[in-house]
């Protein structure tokens, strides 16, 4: 059997920049975590999906009865579906199921958004220090995310 991978994301920029990601994840057992909108529930006809709590974020606080909600549905869910890799393109969403799937043994990749030319979002800054792969498409994060890997624009390396 493939391995199942978990792809994680918020709706809008993030979700489309995974679509982007297809061709590195379809070959393997993927399901999607998200949080119900009018965008992901489209995904239910095409791809195995788990609806968590929305962590609701608003400026740079999270609701924090949401987001220990949402951490523990992406700890069971996790734990039911054991994917050997979680890849996230952010945003708050991100978060609780990366920080669940560390605590479970789960290997993060991030891919930072093209989005975030200057400065990473908060979901990038506080998944970095537990991801295994950080992939950013902007040379200038090198310098001070040290582990980043630079891959450029996304059509480069998909």
């Amino acid at each position: 059997m493939k391995n199942k991978i978990c792809l994680v994301c918020s709706p809008g920029g993030h979700l489309e920049l995974m679509k982007y990601l297809e061709p590195t994840y379809k070959n393997y057992n993927p399901f999607f975590i998200l949080y119900k909108n009018v965008h992901t529930l489209t995904f239910t006809k095409t791809e195995k999906v788990y609806f968590i709590k929305n962590p609701a974020r608003t400026l740079k606080l999270y609701n924090p009865f949401k987001f220990i909600k949402s951490f523990f549905q992406a700890y069971k869910i996790l734990q039911k579906e054991k994917p050997k890799f979680i890849i996230s393109t952010g945003a708050g969403i991100a978060v609780p199921v990366c920080y669940a799937g560390k605590l479970l043994g789960i290997k993060i990749i991030f891919v930072v958004t093209s989005s975030s030319i200057y400065k990473l979002n908060l979901s990038a800054r506080l998944i970095y220090p537990i991801s295994n792969l950080f992939i950013v498409q902007y040379k200038n994060f090198l310098k001070k995310y040290k582990k980043a890997i630079f891959r450029g624009n996304l059509y480069d390396f998909c």
